[in-house]
């Protein structure tokens, strides 16, 4: 090739269907209408945010509206009711937390005393004579080195002062205020406050109002041509955003209510004032209740004479988020929430970063939202798979990916989990199996070569090692596996690789818990070698599994071969990945799809084998006795 020719684009993958750079262009290239939606949700901040409150506050009120509806209330009416009583309800906390603040101002100079004498006596453990002040003059030392070190000191022009002559302090005075200005500052701010609360209640008024109107013209705008697709998105969303809220606010005064009581237990001022502040902090995600316990610990602080107060009070905290964090709230919402615990954060992050603290306390909310959107809409499916909780990958293809890192630990401990409520057999033949099925299709794509595919077999044998102690819950089958003589032996054939070996294996380990003697051969091992090296007399049954159904065109042929270097032995062509059902027999063989299958065949099979033949009287005796019952017949019985 010359240097001026640039090489075509080869696609990543040899397979007809596979992803080539284009398509990988492609989908880079949508990442522009996110970073689209991103710069509209920063830069329409103004309109956005009352939007989004005005929203989370329609769905806190709607159950409200409704009820009032049910009982006789018009529309307009129950709407009305229901803003003004939450209205009122948020003026009245705001007005209580208000006074109760400046009451606590006013009364804080009473308590600087202990404050003062606790930072001296902080100081004087740390910095009098400690490592602190130590590290500190030390550094001073160096900063006075390395700037005063090989200069001198600059001269000012002009006539040299004498050198009785004290140095003129200057001094910079600020002018006082304008009675105006310090209105404009005080009253802008609240201004806007006004302002926006005003278009939040004018946004709650009029989505409670025309609820119905909006969710149909959503609906028509979204999914006209699939409506009942954009039904269940939106009765999804509506469900969870309003079981969190309600949820959320139910934890959260009770949590409020324990803290306040708490508080004033302990004898901190104010437990009331910590009491709401709880409620309404807690609402922000992992930062919350460190807000709400910093002012209280500072009043303990402020005080007590000594510590035992401000020690009391963050093992309040501490404790009582520890037991609503990790045990009521995760028992009463589930996975109703949808979001996993780092979504969460990453939420709050990016909420923050684009709303501020506005955008935090809706980050929940809002990115629950998201993950319905994710769940219902194929076009936004990463949403759901970034931030919700359920599982990225399947069990199998988990699974997969730990036997391809040799990780058969880790995927000994996910097994665990599905053990508790199923059988080790369907273990197998729901998890195990698909996990072999991936790679066989990996491998006749050419994506796995044979060294990894040794590697998963490998990976198998010490998967089926770590649960050896697990016992099989089918006790008739055991009691057929118990009937078996010992010297029966069972073959067990992988089709055509490693991956049909490593089934082979499950199965074998099935076959072994119920008493079973059983061994893995190749299929040329199976096929070449003389009856005598296989123990041909002891060996009942032979089955031959193969992980691609696709094999069945080839299977009659092996067994052939396998019935004439063992020809006492029952064969079994098990086809662990056919979707179908099980095949009737062919060419006297029997054909199975599972390892439930294969172990039951192999049961049936050791059954006929051991059962005892009928004993029958010789020939001879058998006529003697019935021409003796035709010439001396049994008397009757009497009465």
């Amino acid at each position: 090739m010359r240097n001026h020719e640039i090489a075509p684009i080869r696609p990543i993958v040899a397979d007809g269907g596979a992803r080539t750079p284009a398509i990988l262009y492609l989908r880079y290239l949508s990442l522009v209408p996110a970073a689209i939606v991103v710069a509209a949700l920063y830069f329409g901040r103004p309109v956005l945010l009352p939007l989004a409150v005005g929203v989370l506050f329609a769905f806190a009120l709607a159950p409200l509206v409704g009820r009032l509806r049910r009982i006789g209330a018009g529309r307009v009416l129950s709407v009305l009711i229901a803003a003004v009583l939450a209205i009122g309800v948020t003026t009245a906390i705001g007005v209580y937390i208000t006074t109760r603040t400046i009451e606590l101002a006013g009364e804080l100079p009473r308590y600087q005393t202990n404050l003062i004498e606790k930072i001296r006596s902080i100081r004087g453990t740390t910095m009098d004579g400690g490592a602190v002040e130590r590290a500190s003059t030390l550094l001073k030392t160096l900063r006075d080195q390395l700037v005063t070190e090989g200069k001198a000191p600059p001269r000012a022009p002009g006539p040299v002062a004498s050198q009785g002559e004290a140095p003129v302090t200057v001094q910079i005075q600020q002018p006082d205020a304008e009675p105006i200005e310090l209105a404009a500052a005080f009253v802008w701010p609240l201004f806007g406050f006004v302002l926006a609360s005003g278009i939040v209640i004018i946004f709650v008024i009029f989505i409670l109002l025309y609820k119905e109107d909006i969710r149909d013209r959503f609906i028509r705008l979204a999914g006209g041509e699939d409506i009942q697709k954009t039904t269940l998105l939106l009765d999804d969303g509506a469900e969870r955003l309003g079981h969190y809220l309600l949820t959320q606010t139910a934890i959260n005064a009770v949590f409020g209510l324990l803290i306040g009581t708490g508080l004033w237990l302990i004898g901190i001022p104010n437990p009331t004032l910590w009491g709401l502040a709880v409620v309404i902090l807690r609402f922000i995600p992992y930062a919350g209740i460190p807000l709400a316990a910093v002012l209280p610990v500072l009043l303990a602080l402020s005080v007590d004479p000594g510590w035992s107060m401000a020690i009391w009070t963050i093992a309040l905290f501490a404790v009582s988020e520890l037991i609503f964090g990790q045990a009521i709230e995760p028992w009463l919402f589930g996975r109703r929430m949808g979001l996993s615990p780092l979504a969460i954060v990453v939420a709050a992050t990016f909420w923050t970063w684009l709303w501020g603290p506005i955008g935090l306390l809706l980050s929940t909310p809002l990115t629950m939202c998201l993950v319905v959107l994710g769940r219902h809409v194929e076009h936004l499916r990463f949403l759901d798979v970034m931030l919700g909780d359920s599982a990225p990958l399947s069990a199998e293809e988990s699974l997969y990916i730990r036997l391809l890192g040799d990780d058969a630990d880790q995927a000994a401990a996910e097994a665990e989990s599905f053990l508790k409520e199923n059988t080790i057999c369907r273990y197998y033949d729901d998890v195990a199996l698909r996990a072999l099925a991936i790679g066989d299709v990996d491998a006749r794509r050419g994506a796995l070569d044979e060294d990894r595919a040794l590697k998963i077999k490998e990976s198998t044998k010490a998967l089926i090692e770590n649960l050896s102690d697990v016992q099989t819950a089918e006790s008739e089958r055991a009691e057929a596996f118990q009937s078996a003589a010992d010297p029966t032996m069972v073959l067990c054939i992988g089709g055509r690789g490693p991956l049909d070996e490593a089934a082979a294996l499950l199965l074998i380990s099935l076959l072994e818990k119920g008493n079973v003697k059983a061994r893995l051969a190749t299929a040329r091992e199976a096929s070449e070698a003389a009856p005598h090296e296989h123990d041909a007399e002891s060996i009942t049954a032979v089955c031959v599994c193969y992980l691609d159904p696709a094999n069945s065109a080839r299977a009659p042929f092996l067994m052939r071969r396998i019935k004439r270097r063992i020809p006492g032995a029952a064969p079994i062509a098990a086809f662990l990945c056919a979707e179908s059902a099980s095949p009737p027999a062919a060419d006297g063989y029997r054909v199975v799809t599972t390892l439930d299958g294969a172990v039951q065949a192999i049961a049936a099979t050791l059954a006929t084998e051991t059962a005892p033949a009928p004993t029958r009287p010789p020939a001879r005796e058998e006529k003697v006795r019935e021409a003796a019952a035709v010439i001396r017949p049994e008397p009757a019985p009497a009465g």
